[in-house]
């Protein structure tokens, strides 16, 4: 399935995106993993998958800081000299009502979620045309669909990667280059357990499964993307959120 290739996951040692990232690495593949805070937790699980055998690199820097994603870049070619997988997973939310959301609250989750993935697809994009092939795989969440209350940034910034995803493909569909999306519905991660109680319950009402997702099945879909045999899929969106958007 994996040999030896390399995927660069930005946001890789928390949540949806440390699932990632120890799913490919136990698949074959060597990640490196970014974050920008939680050093600590970072160096917990490269030190984890290390142990178990697995060629975990981690990386400090912001994804919405075009000289960060450079160096980061630069630092993961040095490690192990080629990128063959980008998984913009990086994000944020600040949730607040329009009324009562600033203009910063605003710009700095479209800064992390939305700019943030043109970044570090810049950083990347040109050894990958080089090469001739490449997978980038952008998480943006169902919330960019639907819309939510208190989440019109973050919904904005998801729904920009739909549109950047399929804009992208296009553009490098004769080129090697397969992009796609992913779009979680409400998983079970640390970010989710920050919503009060009631909130939470109400969710999970609405969704006909009954259950919040796992992060490992929001992993699953990305490393079967990552595939070679997944090679005639470019501009996709997959959706896993238990049916919450029938």
């Amino acid at each position: 399935m994996f040999d030896g290739q390399v995927a660069l996951v930005t946001g890789g040692t928390r949540g949806i995106g440390a699932a990632i990232t120890e799913m490919l690495a136990k698949s074959g593949v060597k990640v490196a993993a970014g974050y920008s805070r939680g050093k600590g937790a970072a160096e917990h699980l490269q030190q984890r998958l290390e142990k178990e055998g697995a060629a975990v690199s981690i990386h400090q820097g912001r994804v919405d800081a075009p000289d960060d994603c450079e160096r980061v870049f630069g630092e993961v070619i040095e490690k192990f000299g080629r990128v063959d997988y980008l998984v913009n997973n990086a994000g944020i939310t600040l949730d607040k009502t329009v009324r009562n959301m600033t203009v910063d609250d605003w710009q700095n989750v479209l800064n992390v979620n939305l700019f943030g993935a043109f970044c570090m697809t810049k950083a990347v994009l040109e050894h990958m045309i080089e090469r001739g092939s490449g997978r980038i795989v952008n998480i943006s969440s169902v919330i960019g669909e639907t819309g939510n209350v208190g989440q019109a940034n973050y919904a904005a910034s998801k729904a920009g990667l739909f549109g950047f995803s399929k804009s992208l493909a296009l553009e490098m569909a004769r080129r090697g280059i397969t992009v796609n999306t992913v779009a979680p519905g409400f998983i079970a991660t640390e970010m989710v357990a920050q919503m009060p109680q009631a909130a939470l319950d109400s969710v999970v009402e609405k969704i006909p499964q009954r259950r919040l997702g796992k992060p490992e099945e929001v992993a699953r879909v990305v490393r079967f993307l990552l595939e070679d045999e997944s090679s005639y899929i470019t501009g996709a969106v997959y959706t896993i959120n238990g049916g919450l958007d029938m």
